[in-house]
């Protein structure tokens, strides 16, 4: 009497892609606080960017790294709960903590903040070389950005502070075309918009291991 085979196991459910979501709400975000920092906008309206700061590139882009943990994307699992946590506690310290700091020293916390960022992103640009051309491009110019801002805070330099603003507005762009990419070639079923594969890498914008794009898991 032959022994019956063993049921297979169950296929993990599969989940949309969090990529573009994440990589839109960084870009909204950073859009529109570069434009203050780009003095394109008057400055009396930055208060404007703290929603956006909370709820999409925060709120939005923690959630969308949780689930790129689901799909076992560790690239995309970092990056997207690291700069959530960014925007949540750019809003706190914009609200709660830089009005109190003393006036004449205030600009060396918020250097000093920055730098963490910076540091963080460079050593994230290097894991991004192992994704696509379209995260890289991302990383990149978002490094260049905390770097200048850093360097403006610390100088207190507004020249500086202008250039990283305008950084900041290529660094928008760059994600919202990675986002384009994603929501648009994983809708169509297609690569109907290029995301640059083979910078450094073997994979497409991300795919991960539950299949479909997402952002930069490198294999």
């Amino acid at each position: 009497m032959s022994t019956p085979a063993p049921t297979p196991a169950p296929a993990a459910d599969a989940i949309a892609d969090p990529g573009p979501l994440g990589l839109a709400g960084f870009a909204a975000t950073t859009f529109v606080l570069s434009s203050f920092n780009a003095h394109l906008i008057d400055q009396n309206l930055l208060a404007v960017v703290l929603p956006l700061a909370l709820f999409y590139g925060g709120l939005a882009q923690l959630l969308a790294g949780l689930w790129e943990f689901r799909k076992g994307n560790t690239f995309g699992s970092t990056a997207f709960v690291s700069y959530g946590a960014f925007w949540l506690s750019y809003a706190a310290y914009v609200k709660f903590v830089a009005g109190d700091l003393p006036a004449g020293t205030a600009h060396q916390a918020t250097g000093l903040y920055l730098l963490i960022w910076a540091i963080f992103t460079v050593y994230m640009t290097v894991a991004a070389l192992r994704t696509n051309g379209a995260t890289l491009a991302v990383f990149a110019t978002l490094s260049l950005t905390f770097i200048v801002l850093t360097i403006a805070e610390f100088a207190e330099s507004t020249g500086m502070t202008k250039v990283g603003g305008w950084v900041g507005l290529i660094t928008a762009l760059c994600a919202w075309y990675a986002s384009f990419a994603a929501v648009t070639n994983a809708t169509w079923k297609e690569n109907v918009l290029p995301v640059f594969p083979g910078v450094g890498s073997r994979v497409r914008l991300g795919a991960g291991r539950s299949g479909g794009p997402v952002a930069g898991e490198a294999h």
